[in-house]
């Protein structure tokens, strides 16, 4: 077998500086998805039925349909329909963003129906007004409840994140694949690439766990 990871030795730190990137544009993504997906959840939940078939039908599309055709619509769309020139941290983000909040407001929406009926109809019967009671006794209670699967979705969503090497966001993956074009060797940077990637997923793991056991603790 032809492995030789001495001629990639000089090119590892350039592998290791995306290593910002991809954790930022992971991060950035999974906020805007965080804050879409929960205004998709309370549609979903609305009684005004306009709001629930917008959320629906926005759900559908991005669950049914590619991450990456929607990575490239995005990135070579835009300056073609509105002549402007995204920058491609923007576009993936968006696409991500996107993406994710159709996700994680199928996760919220079931976390939020999951609470008790009783705790929204004591709310109700104490006078409280909707949007408090969902941001202060709801929201707090469904949290707890779907907490694994949200750090689920942002674990998934940093892995994922290599996509956004097709539009030549230099990431993890992209780094790893221009070290191999220009040593004509692949296996070697891209196992390093996996490697670093396993090991920020096995650290998001880890502090994952430990904020789910001091959130049960605080119960």
């Amino acid at each position: 077998m032809d492995i030789d990871f001495s001629r990639i030795v000089p090119s590892i730190p350039f592998i290791l500086e995306g290593i910002g990137l991809t954790v930022s544009f992971a991060l950035v993504s999974a906020i805007l998805g965080l804050i879409l997906g929960t205004i998709l959840a309370v549609f979903k939940i609305s009684k005004v039925s306009f709001l629930k078939w917008f959320a629906d039908i926005y759900t559908s599309i991005f669950r049914g349909t590619p991450l990456i055709l929607q990575l490239v619509l995005i990135y070579f769309a835009v300056p073609q329909l509105f002549h402007y020139d995204i920058d491609k941290f923007v576009a993936g983000v968006l696409a991500f963003g996107l993406n994710s909040g159709a996700y994680i407001s199928e996760i919220i929406r079931a976390g939020i129906q999951a609470v008790d009926k009783g705790q929204q109809e004591a709310a109700e019967a104490l006078g409280i007004s909707y949007r408090p009671m969902m941001l202060d006794i709801i929201l707090p209670q469904a949290v707890k409840n779907i907490l694994p699967a949200l750090l689920n979705e942002f674990i998934t969503l940093t892995k994922e994140s290599a996509i956004v090497s097709t539009i030549g966001l230099l990431d993890i993956m992209r780094r790893a694949q221009v070290v191999g074009s220009n040593t004509f060797r692949y296996f070697e940077p891209l196992l390093i690439a996996g490697l670093v990637y396993w090991i920020i997923v096995t650290i998001l793991t880890f502090l994952g766990g430990r904020l789910e056991r001091r959130l049960r603790r605080s119960e």
